[in-house]
């Protein structure tokens, strides 16, 4: 490759190469970052893979492995099938190596911008899926935990981050609105792929293979179209670009306009409590996903199919018929999810940031409190309905957060102080879990009846809320000494090299981008949320006998 040739293809991830000319619409960057959540967000759908993998060698009937066999040779063996609880790390890794990606390279995203962060993030996810799919070939249960945990974890907490701070420059007027559009993918990534995947490992099913891997394949080069198409659609604001007609309102105490560092924000108390506020949020919330249908089968039983006993007495066919319809309620929980992204984001643009976390957790606690009431008067419809709100938040959280350290910290870092924030979410996903699933197994063990183990559990859920609540009645404006001089900012342009962006433009762009184009761009993403919607409705109203 020429020297000029080398230039070109560098200068495509050129910051200064896709900062919005007049007549750009800001209304085409949501659906790029939509169209890399949505990939992305497959993390949360990747159990549908779990018991065709367990049977990838008997086809159709798992081959036990011994049962002296370690964990590591598990690993290693190409003569037995793997256990669900083995394949289960995958997740584990999912959400340990995202954390670990956004925190350590925030700051690289910063200076290098979303383009980079975004394409990065698509040969990342979509080549651990490939990773994974010659592990499943060569039947090697280390190649999964490499491929999709830990590469495909890195890409996850690339990919999470990047339209972050890019969003809210160009929606300064809805910050909450801005990024909750991005981060409702996410929550739909699994909506979409789940079923997805389900229709591809039956299309590929052979007397020799389940079709996970040729599966893996397939989506690999699905989600690496849009992730590309995603990132290489990203467009910067002008400096001092800002909407027609807007004018920035009087700064509130906690929303200020000017910026903090980096490494000055993670030392403020602000960041630790605000890294609290999302840790316990999200704890209480993780731990009731990862459980959702068990829940619902062992508190009502055989209730949900009309029949008067409790979850122990079923037979194994009642089992079954439960089993479909408690996959409903989770389908609901996940539809609450997203819509508690956008919903809920949207509503702190109006009412604060600091006042919808007070709703998240007040309201939450009096649900988490309630909820065995509910069980205990055999209310289907208030328990369904108390948990979907429940995820709903839990959602509005992960939605809220960057819009919540905007206010706090400025526009300028955002990104990767965000990242640096979601080390929380890898936290919460060892609390929740823990307290869920580890109280319900001591219950077990000493006798309770599968309808109350839970009770307890959401007593304590309810408890951690409260603690949550305190940490965001603590947060106060940052003090004047964290925030960075002009000469620092000024310094930082010139060492990133953006010191010479386009002219500011103090009002809208021009004329508006191509309603066709605007229409294309949502329609990509549009159509396969809209078909995640419809399959999971389909599938939930089956739970209320409709």
């Amino acid at each position: 490759m020429s020297a000029a040739n080398a230039a070109t293809a560098g200068g495509l991830f050129d910051k200064r190469r896709y900062i919005a000319g007049p007549g750009f619409s800001r209304w085409l960057v949501p659906p790029c970052a939509l169209a890399i959540h949505l990939c992305i967000g497959m993390a949360y759908g990747f159990s549908v893979f779990w018991l065709p993998l367990h049977k990838a060698i008997g086809i159709t009937k798992s081959v036990d492995c011994p049962k002296d066999m370690g964990f590591l040779a598990e690993a290693f063996t190409t003569t037995c099938d793997w256990k669900v609880s083995s394949l289960g790390w995958m997740f584990t890794l999912f959400f340990v190596f995202l954390g670990t990606a956004s925190a350590l390279w925030g700051g690289w995203l910063e200076r290098v911008g979303p383009r980079k962060a975004g394409f990065a993030a698509a040969i990342l996810w979509c080549g651990g899926l490939l990773i994974s799919a010659f592990g499943v070939t060569i039947h090697q249960l280390w190649l999964l935990w490499l491929g999709s945990g830990v590469i495909g974890g890195l890409g996850l907490g690339l990919g999470y981050i990047s339209p972050v701070s890019t969003l809210i420059k160009w929606f300064p007027d809805r910050r909450g609105m801005a990024t909750g559009m991005a981060i409702m993918g996410f929550g739909g990534g699994a909506m979409i792929g789940a079923p997805l995947a389900d229709f591809l490992m039956k299309h590929f099913a052979t007397a020799d293979s389940v079709g996970v891997w040729q599966t893996f394949v397939v989506l690999a080069a699905l989600y690496f179209v849009y992730m590309v198409a995603g990132s290489f659609g990203y467009r910067l604001p002008a400096a001092g670009w800002k909407p027609a007609g807007w004018q920035p309102k009087a700064h509130s105490a906690l929303i200020t306009a000017r910026n903090v560092d980096l490494n000055t924000a993670t030392v403020t108390p602000q960041f630790w409590l605000v890294w609290g506020v999302l840790t316990l949020n999200v704890t209480a919330g993780i731990g009731i996903i990862g459980m959702a249908s068990p829940l619902l089968q062992e508190v009502f039983g055989g209730h949900l199919i009309g029949v008067g006993k409790a979850f122990e007495q079923l037979s194994p066919e009642q089992h079954a018929a439960i089993a479909t319809l408690a996959a409903g309620f989770t389908g609901l929980l996940s539809l609450f999810n997203i819509a508690g992204r956008f919903c809920w984001a949207s509503l702190s643009d109006y009412i604060g940031r600091k006042p919808t976390y007070m709703v998240f957790f007040l309201l939450g606690i009096a649900l988490y409190a309630t909820i065995p009431w509910t069980a205990a008067i055999g209310s289907l419809a208030l328990f369904v309905g108390f948990f979907c709100i429940i995820l709903s938040m839990y959602g509005g959280g992960f939605a809220t957060v960057p819009a919540y350290l905007a206010d706090l910290f400025g526009t300028r870092m955002v990104g990767a102080i965000h990242g640096r924030l979601l080390t929380a979410w890898s936290a919460a996903g060892i609390f929740g879990p823990v307290i869920v699933n580890y109280i319900r197994e001591y219950q077990l063990a000493h006798g309770v009846a599968h309808a109350q183990v839970y009770t307890i559990t959401m007593y304590i859920l309810a408890a951690v809320l409260v603690l949550g609540l305190l940490c965001n009645l603590l947060v106060r404006p940052v003090a004047d000494k964290y925030f960075m001089t002009p000469q620092q900012e000024a310094k930082l342009d010139a060492a990133a090299g953006t010191e010479a962006t386009a002219p500011a433009d103090a009002g809208a762009p021009a004329a508006p981008s191509s309603g066709a184009m605007v229409a294309l761009a949502w329609l990509a993403v549009g159509i396969p949320i809209a078909i995640g919607v419809w399959v999971t409705l389909r599938q939930a109203v089956k739970l209320f006998g409709l």
